[in-house]
């Protein structure tokens, strides 16, 4: 992944990027099964998905990580 696709895809909401994950392993399963079946042609474009896909789980635990501490931080604040 790029980048300037990165930069969008951290722009995105949580809910938008686990519908991208669910996307992202969908695509990854057809391509084994291509790979394996000996359809395609083009064997990087697994191990490429793979790691997609852990960027955007990257990208969402530390929004959730982010999102926790923000809310401790808010409720230590209002003691």
């Amino acid at each position: 992944m790029k980048k300037k696709e990165l930069t969008n895809i951290r722009s995105k909401k949580i809910q938008d990027l686990v519908k991208m994950v669910v996307e992202k392993k969908k695509e990854a399963t057809m391509v084994y099964s291509k790979m394996k079946a000996g359809q395609e042609k083009n064997l990087k474009k697994g191990k490429n998905l793979k790691k997609d896909i852990a960027q955007i789980m990257t990208i969402i635990k530390e929004r959730e990580l982010s999102e926790k501490q923000e809310s401790k931080e808010k409720k230590e604040g209002e003691k």
